[in-house]
């Protein structure tokens, strides 16, 4: 699974290490699940991003589709 975070900083965007801890949660996702699921992590980052959260709801539903 090859999916990207993002951070926004006023008008700029950057690729981000990997989701935050608050993201993850309101996914329903814990930390071990997702690293079972080899998702990037970044247990520094304290911001939830809307975006990151639907790509990461979006990538779930595909995956678990094909399973």
């Amino acid at each position: 699974m090859s999916i990207q975070a993002v951070v926004r900083r006023k008008t700029k965007q950057r690729k981000a290490r990997g989701f935050s801890r608050a993201e993850l949660k309101e996914v329903g996702l814990g930390f071990k699940d997702a690293l079972r699921l080899a998702l990037p992590i970044d247990s520094r980052r304290r911001t939830k991003h809307e975006e990151n959260v639907r790509t990461l709801k979006e990538n779930l539903k595909r995956d678990l589709k094909k399973a």
